[in-house]
């Protein structure tokens, strides 16, 4: 793989084409995720290999008598992991059929993104699924649902309708819209993508072009990290899918009763039950440069460190739309000035207004400044943990 530069744009790029430094930075992060998007695909393909030897392997256990006890709660604990996984998958799937139905004869953006859904094959929501990770309890390991993560990965991950050629503004509300509330926190980084046209008056881009910039950059640097994760993961996979393998034929040769087996056989047979518990933590354990920044967990800290100011607040009904922001702005700096031409310039686009379910009336100042404190609250947090 070739070394990448984080955040580094080529200059020489910039002279050539006369794109300014935010362009040519969209640029390359719809790149990065056409590249993340296909080795998503390919983390699933490589996580269906692995399931399926892990459940061959598995198999075999349970076929041996007298195991002791320890073991056998290992293995029944990879059971559920595996089975918390593939009830994720089957979730993602099913939201990908309904997207299919839902995105007929919406427009040609609309069409864009139904081109985007029918072109992703059922490995891809093996992908998604350990992209995003699985809880314990079986659920998405982030506040994305099956539905947002599903539709998130398609509408952005995927490319959706900018990867289709384009569409505008139209594009922006396809992709705010395909996410849902609870997928704004990955949908939220998209909105840079479409930056130059999702702002209407050229005065406003050129003003907010510095704060853009900032966020495209890390973006892009968010991409680099996670593609070099994801191609770290896949190589763990394919490692450990070998590993099982060999135990598979290696089993195969010790008999069916525990107690019969040799000392050296027994303690390899652990030895492979670990295996296995470690191979299907790949499974569900999250990409974690992917993984969102601002969460519904860190706003409800937030609520409760200022408990009653939110009760009273009437900015507690905007929890999603605060935590889109709360995404799209995390690690930007916005001085008084930027801050009220930011909330001037969303105030004047309706399409991403409607797309975030708010009035025009309701996007105002302090709304911006309920975002700027949630964010100054968890920094605080992370310099003092």
């Amino acid at each position: 793989m070739g070394k990448i530069n984080f955040g580094k744009l080529d200059v020489d790029k910039i002279k050539e084409k006369k794109k300014s430094e935010l362009q040519i930075a969209t640029d390359q992060i719809q790149d990065r995720i056409k590249e993340t998007n296909q080795l998503i695909v390919e983390l699933g393909e490589y996580t269906n290999n692995l399931n399926e030897k892990i459940e061959e392997l598995q198999a075999q256990f349970d076929a041996i008598r007298n195991v002791k006890s320890g073991e056998k709660q290992i293995c029944e604990e990879v059971k559920q992991i595996r089975e918390n996984w593939v009830t994720q998958v089957r979730k993602i799937k099913k939201e990908y059929e309904q997207m299919k139905i839902n995105n007929v004869g919406v427009g040609v953006a609309g069409v864009g993104a139904g081109v985007a859904v029918a072109s992703m094959g059922p490995t891809f929501a093996m992908g998604v699924a350990t992209t995003f990770g699985v809880a314990s309890t079986g659920a998405a390991i982030s506040s994305l649902s099956g539905a947002a993560a599903s539709s998130a990965a398609l509408a952005w991950l995927g490319g959706g309708a900018l990867a289709a050629g384009g569409g505008g503004i139209a594009a922006g509300e396809v992709l705010l819209a395909m996410a849902g509330p609870v997928g704004w926190g990955i949908a939220a980084g998209a909105a840079v993508v479409c930056v130059g046209v999702l702002w209407k008056k050229k005065s406003d881009y050129k003003n907010l072009e510095r704060i853009f910039l900032d966020i495209a950059l890390r973006d892009l640097k968010k991409y680099e990290l996670a593609i070099v994760e994801l191609h770290e993961r896949i190589t763990k996979i394919i490692d450990e899918t070998d590993k099982i393998k060999d135990a598979i034929g290696d089993v195969k040769t010790f008999g069916l009763d525990y107690n019969s087996m040799t000392e050296t056989q027994q303690y390899t047979l652990g030895a492979y039950v670990n295996l296995m518990n470690s191979s299907a933590q790949l499974l569900v354990n999250p990409i974690i440069a992917l993984k969102e920044k601002y969460t519904q967990e860190d706003y409800n800290e937030y609520a409760l460190w200022d408990g009653k100011k939110i009760k009273d607040n009437p900015y507690k009904r905007y929890k999603n739309q605060i935590i889109f922001l709360s995404n799209l702005f995390y690690d930007v700096e916005i001085n008084a000035n930027e801050k009220k031409m930011l909330c001037n310039s969303l105030k004047k686009n309706e399409k991403m207004l409607e797309a975030m379910k708010i009035k025009k009336e309701e996007m105002n100042d302090n709304l911006v400044d309920v975002v700027s404190e949630t964010l100054y609250y968890q920094k605080e947090l992370e310099n003092n943990s």
